[in-house]
């Protein structure tokens, strides 16, 4: 499974229907579920919460929890429904999944973590990988993530996302966290060359092709989350620069494509915004994106949207190619 580029879990962001439409853009990412919690998985209706088109892979899913037992358990669900991978949430920061206890906490308990890992990679034959930050409050000093990282090393995991934050717990909103911590890049760099033998990915304000190929020289992969959500257009620029792939399909042939799914899902019972909001950024950074962002907004990201328009998003879609290129 190519590791180089994946794009990351968000939540509320990478559902199926955001992870089929980037696929139609790029074949060679990884990309991610939002993150699961075990709990709901042992709890919920198992088919809403896990079923994926096949098309959307290879796709790993992404779970929380801190319940040895219920991980491991939604870890072999997880291989059953057909994902490609299994990765244990330890970075996401909020007082909600902090509340209850899963997500940046279980730093502070390194051998509960172990201990769910461990059960992890006793329950399931795929690849159980980890998300974290590299510290969180006062607590960042490169011994700390080392220690950390060796620990989670001996359950068997061989593959760390590491963003280079340090999650405030409690003191900053999501968005802050995504943001004020400064990046410490270095710290990841460093990971690389003392555990050679993992795959070290770096995660964290990548915003540039330029950038992906210099932390390639360093460590094993890049993860990448807001700027591809909000300009999902960017995976052709990887595609091509990254993976060398020629065949990059025009924004009007990915929606061509994004038109039988949307009938094949509305037949279904799916809303069409709930689809067509993931295309908002679809012509971010040409003079055509505000038209397309206005139209999708007054006409498909609406509740009541009317799915006869579909019929015609292609003459938008041609209408926003073919203006000018802005800055």
């Amino acid at each position: 499974m190519n590791r180089l580029v994946s794009v990351a879990p968000m939540m509320d962001c990478t559902d199926r229907h955001e992870r089929y439409f980037l696929r139609l853009i790029s074949k060679n990412v990884l990309l991610y579920t939002e993150m699961i919690v075990s709990e709901a998985i042992d709890r919920g209706d198992k088919k809403k919460l896990l079923q994926f088109n096949i098309k959307e892979k290879p796709v790993a899913l992404q779970l929380g929890g801190s319940s040895p037992k219920l991980l491991s358990n939604s870890a072999k669900i997880g291989e059953d429904f057909g994902y490609d991978e299994i990765n244990l949430n330890l970075g996401c920061p909020s007082k909600k999944v902090q509340k209850n206890k899963f997500g940046a906490c279980l730093m502070k308990e390194p051998n509960l973590v172990a201990d769910c890992l461990n059960e992890m990679v006793s329950a399931t034959k795929l690849p159980v990988t980890v998300k974290t930050r590299i510290g969180y409050d006062n607590i960042d000093n490169y011994e700390n993530i080392f220690n950390f990282v060796n620990l989670l090393s001996k359950t068997g995991v061989k593959t760390f996302i590491i963003h280079a934050r340090k999650a405030m717990l409690g003191k900053f909103t999501p968005k802050q966290n995504l943001n004020i911590p400064p990046l410490k890049y270095d710290i990841v760099y460093r990971l690389k060359k003392d555990f050679p033998k993992l795959k070290i990915i770096i995660n964290g304000g990548i915003t540039t092709v330029e950038q992906i190929k210099n932390h390639l020289r360093l460590v094993d992969g890049v993860m990448i989350g807001r700027s591809i959500y909000h300009s999902p257009y960017f995976l052709a620029d990887i595609e091509k620069e990254v993976f060398s792939n020629e065949k990059i399909p025009s924004r009007e042939d990915v929606i061509k494509e994004l038109i039988d799914y949307v009938k094949l899902e509305i037949s279904k019972g799916t809303k069409l915004h709930h689809i067509m909001r993931h295309t908002l950024g679809l012509f971010h950074g040409i003079s055509g994106s505000s038209f397309w962002k206005r139209y999708l907004s007054e006409n498909m990201c609406v509740r009541d949207a009317d799915i006869q328009k579909i019929d015609h998003i292609l003459d938008k879609v041609k209408y926003s190619n073919h203006q000018d290129v802005s800055i």
